[in-house]
């Protein structure tokens, strides 16, 4: 197709992500970029890009007419996966949002979601209780990533389908299995500044006493001693 689309790291990262030659469908696609990407680098076959704002999904359909790429990238108004059929996809995106939106839009509808091969997931939020909600309705994360850029830390995953429920511990839950286990470097700055923001809370409780305030450090250093925990496995 000759042309060049440039991404950032961290949309970069999660078409990596994608197992060449499926369709895809991106939920919540923005201006299109990760379905334009795919098919001018011919990694995938077909697209179905999908926004519940206006305004974003005519952005993406202005991206796509721009690199002429309207016979292979489809756009639907939806809110997430209601206007997309089960089978219509092998590889489901959904990255940006909060944990507990990207529940419910794989929960609204199961038949849909349990369609695809894999899902490719980059949940902006609440993202221990969002590994155990995959594993207690099926999935197994069978891959890991984490980028820092601008300042920010984006952890992804993909997952699949899997007949055997998967048991994680919290510190895997926490900070990812896969992450943990490779050492990964940007997981390792992720852990120095948990650190170091959970030192600064416990500092700012120590002298309080009222309930809410106890309940609170016990709650924070709980989480300290995890993230110690994760550290000290950089030093076995």
């Amino acid at each position: 197709m000759g042309v060049t689309v440039q991404l950032s790291e961290r949309l970069r990262t999660i078409a990596g992500m994608i197992t060449e030659g499926n369709r895809l469908v991106d939920v919540g696609c923005d201006h299109g970029y990760l379905p334009v990407y795919l098919i001018s680098e011919k990694k995938i076959s077909k697209a179905i890009a999908t926004d519940v704002g206006k305004g974003p999904l005519a952005r993406a359909r202005e991206h796509i007419a721009k690199y002429n790429l309207g016979e292979y990238i489809e756009t639907r108004l939806c809110d997430g996966l209601s206007g997309i059929n089960p089978g219509e996809g092998d590889s489901l995106v959904i990255a940006g949002m909060g944990g507990p939106l990207m529940e419910k839009i794989l929960s609204a509808n199961w038949e849909t979601t349990d369609s695809f091969q894999e899902l490719v997931l980059q949940p902006q939020s609440d993202i221990p209780h969002f590994r155990k909600f995959l594993m207690e309705n099926g999935y197994s994360i069978i891959e890991e990533k984490i980028i820092l850029e601008d300042g920010k830390f984006y952890p992804m995953m993909k997952a699949v389908k899997k007949k055997e429920q998967e048991s994680w511990t919290v510190e895997e839950l926490m900070f990812g299995r896969y992450l943990l286990a490779e050492k990964n470097p940007v997981l390792h700055q992720f852990l120095l500044r948990e650190m170091n923001i959970r030192k600064k809370i416990l500092t700012s409780l120590r002298t309080a006493e009222t309930e809410e305030a106890l309940r609170r450090r016990n709650e924070v250093e709980e989480e300290r001693q995890l993230t110690q925990a994760a550290l000290d496995s950089y030093e076995s």
